[in-house]
């Protein structure tokens, strides 16, 4: 079964968001996400990281286009949450879309209390 979303628009069409390699700290929904840009593109992915909840915007990107963890340096690809590091662990992504309207991230869509 495809994964649906619920869309939200984090800017207008013209905003920047986050700068060139750079993490911007967002709220969407109520939720705290990252998002950051490398080689022009736009990623949205989890405030914290899986493995010992670090701040990911206290963290860096690196030359690959992967986010650091600023505790234990464990890489994520901000592109799908693969843990290039090789500690095992995933980083929870966000798709991005940019429209004429805007640019808006997706939210995972929940059934009742989030099990349905």
């Amino acid at each position: 079964m495809a994964k649906q979303y619920n869309w939200h628009k984090i800017g207008d069409a013209a905003d920047l968001i986050a700068a060139e390699n750079e993490i911007t700290v967002l709220e969407v929904s109520g939720k705290k996400i990252c998002c950051a840009r490398h080689q022009s593109q736009l990623y949205a992915f989890a405030y914290k990281c899986p493995h010992a909840s670090g701040i990911m915007g206290d963290g860096f990107i690196d030359d690959a286009g992967n986010v650091v963890c600023p505790i234990h340096r464990y890489r994520f690809s901000m592109k799908n949450g693969y843990n290039s590091s090789g500690e095992g662990y995933y980083l929870k992504t966000y798709p991005v879309e940019q429209r004429a309207d805007g640019i808006f991230v997706g939210m995972e869509k929940s059934g009742l209390f989030g099990w349905l």
